[in-house]
């Protein structure tokens, strides 16, 4: 029987977010033919769909990949990508429903599936240390430089001359309150120098309040065309999380030559390597210290600079595909 290589579709009826980059990037790059089952539901709708209605539209040959967190408990031959464990590890942070239905399903699918992805090593001994399973395999996120890259301008978003930029979904492991306590502080010593926030508050995380500041900017959502150009144009970029999987913002505005600070969250010093700056979480001071290090210092952004765009160059989407690929033909 000739294999058949089938995708898990369901996250491609959604907004571009990492997770929804990461599938779509990777489906542009594999070699060779396969098949997409795709949905336009969402929610419980979107789970029973990828429960019931996409098993039975597989056949005996085919080999599933379920790129987006989630995957049909009944299909064996299924390769799984887990970003993350947040939901398991810190169900506060998502709403009960959520978290509650990832702490009893995700558990069980992964003992179930034939391989596991992860984009980092950090996830892989997470993965193979509560779930007890020994098939992951690391294939780290990846960016397309043709994209972003320094050159890059943003489409319909005029911004300040110099700001610091955060982008992901606005929720509490994202680590917020902490960026704008630290804007608190050093403002005042930078009048010229702006906040830009941007996402969304997503449907499945717990509350997170905005506290009011000044010269803070909140962006909502920003569509995918303008994100290159705001990465480039930023005088930093800041990623401040409690825990990351892998932190691709971070590794996009390496590839855009901004100098990055990121916290030793998850992932995180594990994806910058030394081309970014790395402040330590348990010290409440040390993201105003690294935000002034950072703005203070031209030669230390020209060095972060130039070590961002060479780190950007090791992680091309091409890679990633091909790790992806060859698994999905050898199961």
């Amino acid at each position: 029987m000739t294999r058949e290589i089938v995708i898990n579709g369901r996250f491609l009826s959604r907004r571009i977010t990492g997770v929804e980059r990461y599938g779509r990037e990777i489906l542009s790059l594999f070699r060779g033919s396969y098949r997409v089952e795709m949905t336009r539901v969402n929610g419980a709708r979107g789970h029973a769909w990828e429960q019931f209605t996409l098993p039975a539209k597989l056949k005996s040959q085919s080999i599933l990949w379920s790129p987006a967190n989630t995957g049909p408990l009944m299909v064996r031959n299924q390769a799984l990508t887990i970003h993350d464990l947040s939901p398991l590890e810190h169900p506060e942070w998502f709403r009960k429903n959520f978290a509650a239905w990832y702490r009893l399903f995700l558990p069980m699918l992964a003992k179930r599936v034939r391989v596991i992805f992860t984009p980092s090593e950090y996830v892989r001994e997470k993965v193979i240390r509560r779930f007890g399973v020994k098939n992951v395999t690391v294939v780290p996120n990846g960016v397309n430089t043709a994209r972003f890259h320094p050159g890059a301008r943003p489409l319909n978003h005029d911004l300040p001359e110099k700001f610091i930029f955060f982008v992901g979904s606005i929720q509490p492991r994202k680590n917020l309150q902490a960026l704008l306590g630290a804007w608190k502080d050093i403002k005042k010593e930078y009048p010229d120098l702006w906040l830009m926030i941007a996402g969304a508050v997503g449907t499945i995380f717990g509350g997170t309040q905005r506290m009011q500041c000044e010269r803070v900017i909140f962006l909502d959502y920003v569509d995918d065309d303008d994100l290159p150009g705001i990465h480039a144009g930023a005088t930093l970029f800041v990623l401040p999380s409690f825990d990351e999987g892998f932190g691709l913002p971070a590794l996009e505005a390496m590839a855009c030559g901004t100098p990055v600070i990121v916290s030793d969250g998850g992932a995180l010093p594990e994806t910058v390597g030394d081309a970014g700056l790395v402040f330590d979480l348990a010290d409440p001071g040390s993201l105003a210290a690294a935000l002034r290090r950072g703005l203070e210092d031209a030669e230390l952004r020209s060095f972060l600079r130039a070590k961002g765009l060479e780190r950007a160059k090791e992680f091309p989407w091409q890679r990633s595909a091909d790790m992806i690929w060859k698994t999905l033909n050898e199961i």
